[in-house]
């Protein structure tokens, strides 16, 4: 027989609901073994000064993704290191699509290593207390071997700093490229926001949770977009009744410092 909060979480998966619903009490009140983890990145923090905020005050510990050398970069790192939320890079770097702008900070096709080292310099001084990095688009750069492995040669250097691949294109060799250096590497399994509207966030979301039950763990990254925060300000406290628990992609890791 299933477990109900299996059979909860993959009707909640089916509906259209605009959040979810606390999970049913196992048998005796008791979660039935470890409790499975979530790790929830919020991308593109810098620009917006009011939703970064936002998004740092969101109830349980959060990961923000701050982008390179943005006006409020600093701020948001620091406001969010002060509630003891994880700071992440969100670097910069080419789709495949040609002529889409990438921002200050990105790494390109055809950037060389020198490049890519000095522009990872500059982009991690921009943006205090990162523990780890992910990709701002990327759908060209990660699948590109050659710049993967330089890109994880520099992260190794950088220990403790951890790769989360935000999986743009199917065709990414990032992670794989992190492991093989023995960096300590995720990859994203859910976008919560991809088409933002509360009903699609909501069916993501559950969609996070049936992965994270059904594995131990998930990864889910979503956007400062309104309709998001919205709807984990009211999801997140949920979570806990739910029978999971919200982590940073450093405790998935068991990376605790911070750089």
């Amino acid at each position: 027989m299933n477990h109900p909060r299996r059979r909860w979480l993959q009707a909640l998966a089916c509906a259209a609901l605009p959040w979810p619903l606390t999970a049913p009490a196992t048998p005796h009140g008791a979660p039935h073994g470890p409790r499975p983890r979530i790790a929830l990145i919020i991308d593109d923090l810098g620009h917006g000064l009011e939703a970064g905020l936002r998004t740092v005050r969101l109830p349980g510990r959060i990961t923000v993704s701050v982008l390179p050398h943005t006006p409020h970069a600093v701020r948001l790192a620091e406001a969010a290191r002060q509630v003891d939320q994880e700071v992440m890079l969100h670097l910069p770097m080419q789709p495949s699509v040609p002529g889409v702008p990438v921002g200050p900070g990105g790494i390109y096709l055809d950037t060389q290593r020198a490049e890519l080292r000095e522009t990872l310099d500059r982009a991690l001084a921009s943006v205090p207390h990162v523990l780890g990095v992910n990709n701002h688009m990327g759908s060209g750069v990660t699948r590109h071997p050659g710049l993967m492995l330089w890109l994880m040669e520099e992260l190794a250097d950088r220990q403790p700093l951890y790769w989360v691949d935000s999986r743009t294109t199917a065709e990414t060799v990032a992670e794989q490229k992190a492991l093989a250096l023995q960096v300590p590497a995720l990859r994203r399994d859910v976008f919560l926001d991809h088409e933002a509207t509360p009903v699609a966030v909501a069916r993501q979301f559950a969609r996070l949770q049936v992965i994270a039950q059904a594995r131990g763990s998930a990864v889910g990254i979503g956007h400062p977009y309104p309709v998001t925060l919205e709807f984990l300000e009211r999801a997140l406290p949920q979570l806990a009744a739910a029978g999971f628990e919200l982590v940073t992609p450093g405790v998935l890791l068991g990376v605790g410092a911070t750089v």
